[in-house]
């Protein structure tokens, strides 16, 4: 027996469920579709939101001929025969065969090399599916030629109105007594992924032996057992999480940046690769601020690379907590950032006299730190003196913020230039 979502897969575009920014009466692809005519397109978007089906679809819809490949199971010659094909089923006056390529990312550069010809001469309608960004898996040559179409995760509408429809219109499930008394746990292990939720469905329908099937959420459960969250280490996913991970310890959410860390330690994220990215933030977002932070962030490090996981989601998450709610400075990082700016700008510029050593005579003769006042010498450990380069003197890149420890320093420092 064919699987749930298999059997359930929609065949028309009436049937088809979602992406109503896409397909709705004012969508960009239904525009596309009024025309009578495909084009070359990526179809980007989270596993179990109907790509493929929808590729089917549209073959369909503009009455062109469909062939697929999947890029785990096919190579460089696959491609040739498949675009072969494609230009013995051209005529004049059809549309254009339809090649899917299922998981396109996979595909090596080569592999995308070799459809660029056939792309380009309207030999083949591309439709390529991803679940990873096409800006970073695509090779821009294919990528130029194709519009990228992005699809979202099904809403809980829209889960809700599947699995009623399976009820009721599946051809073996209708001959079971099924009763939806409730149905949270099922939309929401399904993560927005249709294949999934009717996978669910059909575990939970599996574990029930009473004749009457009752669907309540302590049933799916248990026998799911446990939410599998989806956190790809190497794809976009990866990025997403902890792009908002970092945000939200700037953004001073230490609720938000736990929660970021748990999804990440959940999904199986190196502990190390997190203790890095929290001395980094400590050094740029948070600084002078708080200098302490990057103590705490630097031991955090340490401690995880000794003890490992489980252990250590429990310094990970004090250290989360503690930069997120320390006061936040970025003066560090934009000085050093327009340092070297201004160094790349203005090239090599001659150290100042009596800044440099002379440790020679005629370093001496050349006055080589003659005038250097040692700062120890007078009182408060400081006196006036130039030590920039002539051409930059006056220019200022620290500028501290009056936040935390640093608005100690921007007192003192202000205080020197009073002076």
């Amino acid at each position: 027996m064919r699987p749930l979502a298999e059997r359930m897969r929609p065949q028309t575009l009436d049937e088809y469920m979602g992406q109503t920014k896409l397909l709705g009466e004012e969508g960009s692809l239904r525009r596309v579709l009024k025309s009578g005519r495909m084009h070359s397109c990526i179809f980007w978007g989270p596993p179990g939101v109907g790509k493929t089906s929808l590729a089917r679809i549209l073959a369909q819809y503009v009455k062109a001929p469909f062939d697929s490949l999947s890029a785990i199971n096919s190579g460089v010659k696959d491609v040739r025969e498949a675009i072969s094909r494609a230009k013995r089923s051209t005529f004049f006056d059809k549309a254009s065969p339809v090649l899917f390529i299922d998981e396109i990312h996979r595909f090596s550069k080569s592999q995308q090399d070799s459809l660029l010809g056939a792309v380009e001469s309207g030999t083949i309608t591309l439709i390529g599916a991803t679940t990873e960004n096409p800006s970073f898996e695509v090779i821009p040559a294919l990528l130029s030629r194709c519009q990228v179409y992005i699809l979202e995760s099904l809403t809980k509408d829209d889960l809700q109105t599947l699995l009623e429809k399976a009820i009721k219109e599946d051809e073996y499930l209708v001959k079971q007594n099924i009763k939806l008394k409730e149905t949270e746990a099922l939309i929401l292990y399904s993560g927005g992924d249709a294949r999934k939720l009717y996978n669910n469905l059909e575990i939970t329908l599996q574990s029930i032996e009473e004749e009457e099937k009752i669907i309540t959420n302590e049933r799916v459960e248990k026998s799911i057992q446990q939410q599998i969250i989806k956190y790809d280490k190497q794809g976009e996913m990866h990025y997403d999480v902890i792009s908002a991970y970092i945000k939200s310890i700037r953004g001073s959410d230490p609720d938000a940046a736990i929660y970021y860390l748990a999804r990440m330690l959940v999904g199986g994220e190196d502990p190390k690769f997190i203790g890095r990215r929290l001395i980094i933030a400590a050094s740029e977002d948070i600084g002078l601020a708080n200098p302490n932070a990057l103590l705490i962030a630097n031991q955090c490090f340490d401690i995880v690379h000794k003890i490992g996981m489980p252990e250590a989601r429990i310094p990970l998450a004090q250290a989360t907590i503690y930069l997120a709610s320390s006061p936040k400075s970025n003066s560090a990082y934009a000085a050093i950032n327009q340092a070297m700016a201004t160094v790349k700008e203005s090239g090599n510029l001659p150290i100042p006299l009596h800044l440099r050593n002379a440790p020679t005579q005629l370093m001496k003769d050349l006055n080589y730190g003659a005038g250097y006042k040692y700062a120890h010498d007078y009182k408060g450990g400081h006196t006036q003196m130039d030590c920039l380069p002539d051409q930059l003197v006056g220019t200022q890149f620290y500028t501290p913020k009056l936040l935390g420890n640093e608005k100690v320093l921007a007192q003192y420092l202000d205080g020197l230039k009073e002076k």
